[in-house]
């Protein structure tokens, strides 16, 4: 049964500049890394091809080094690759593809789609009708060629494209690079290997985006994966599998902290992640000086175990307890400054007022008299 890997939005040479620099580099490494996964599945599987729909590259001024490490990356496969310009990578006359091309960096088993024009792989019993991206936005979809071209009946029809099939978006949103809904009855594909969205996504029953092969956004969309498209014949119906490649998770969580046991299951969360995380947190709420603590200590470590973990302690509010203050000996002017504290924690100072806070109550419980500090 011919079979096929579908992949789309690798966005090789994409930099990670709200990171930190270890961070970035690292997240920028892993798209390399994915694509060596791909390569390894597809020559496990032995697939008839590997379709990647658009935006191979992130830009068109992507170094020749990183170009030249991207075909690398493909060579665990050596069957046909065949790779789609986007709107990051579009084959404009002088382009990312041009380059490669002039570098000789290309492998022969590598087919750049660069042209409306029917790819005929008779052995393998497929024919790849793409629609190129030559710009980077048209308002003309570039599909409709695919209903008038003409293909062996004995071969699968299988489709390339980049943009936004109509009507998925929201009524009012007027999005670049349009493809008809139905293009694959109309165009009597067999399957219809979509890029742009970076989410998985089904269309229709032989319409889907694969969504980036690595996630890099914080959208529970399904992305970090591959699909593996299986179809016994022209007509005949299509399978589709989703397959984990990516190699970062990334989580975007918001904590709401009032109970010591919201703080202890925050804690039991973060030991829950892999090491592979990419975590965004937002913590809110109101907790004591010895909660806020543990928390520090819990974020601390996950820190170093993480890809990456940043943390919003903006809506999140320190008010000592009783026993935080008799055991700080918070009394006269230092009482008064941390009911001052307090009290600013709600107004437009709050995390410098929060953190002042937990410097002033350090400060106090470090220099305590021996015997006066309570075990928490």
């Amino acid at each position: 049964m011919p079979s096929f890997l579908h992949t789309a939005d690798w966005q090789i040479g994409r930099q990670y500049g709200r990171f930190a620099s270890d961070d970035a580099v690292a997240l920028a490494e892993a798209r390399f890394s994915c694509v060596e996964r791909i390569a390894a599945l597809a020559s496990e599987w032995q697939v008839d091809a590997v379709l990647v729909a658009g935006d191979v590259f992130d830009a068109q001024t992507v170094s020749d080094r990183i170009i030249r490490r991207l075909f690398n990356a493909l060579q665990a496969y050596a069957g046909p690759w065949l790779l789609l310009p986007g709107n990051h990578d579009a084959a404009l006359v002088e382009s990312v593809w041009s380059r490669a091309v002039r570098l000789q960096a290309v492998p022969d088993n590598v087919h750049l789609l660069l042209r409306p024009e029917v790819h005929r792989f008779p052995a393998a019993g497929f024919a790849v009708l793409p629609a190129p991206l030559t710009q980077r936005q048209t308002n003309r979809d570039l599909t409709d060629w695919f209903d008038s071209a003409d293909t062996p009946a004995a071969l699968l029809r299988i489709g390339l494209a980049h943009g936004s099939v109509q009507g998925i978006l929201a009524a009012d949103i007027d999005s670049p690079n349009p493809i008809a809904a139905g293009r694959a009855e109309q165009a009597r594909l067999d399957y219809l290997a979509l890029g742009d969205w970076h989410g998985l996504k089904q269309v229709d029953a032989r319409t889907w985006y694969s969504g980036t092969p690595e996630q890099e956004r914080f959208k529970a969309n399904g992305a970090g994966q591959v699909l593996k498209v299986e179809i016994p014949g022209p007509g005949a119906a299509v399978q589709v599998s989703a397959h984990e490649v990516g190699g970062y998770q990334w989580q975007q969580w918001q904590r709401d902290i009032q109970l010591a046991s919201d703080i202890d299951q925050c804690i039991a969360d973060l030991d829950a992640l892999p090491d592979t995380s990419v975590l965004d947190l937002a913590l809110r709420g109101t907790t004591d000086l010895s909660g806020l603590q543990r928390l520090q200590q819990a974020l601390s470590v996950a820190a170093g175990r993480f890809r990456s973990l940043a943390c919003h302690w903006g809506e999140l509010t320190l008010a000592p307890s009783a026993e935080d203050l008799v055991s700080l000996q918070a009394d006269g002017y230092l009482a008064e400054v941390v009911e001052q504290l307090q009290q600013r924690q709600a107004g437009p100072d709050a995390e410098v007022a929060r953190e002042a806070l937990m410097i002033l109550a350090t400060l106090m419980r470090d220099h305590a008299p021996a015997g006066s500090k309570t075990c928490n």
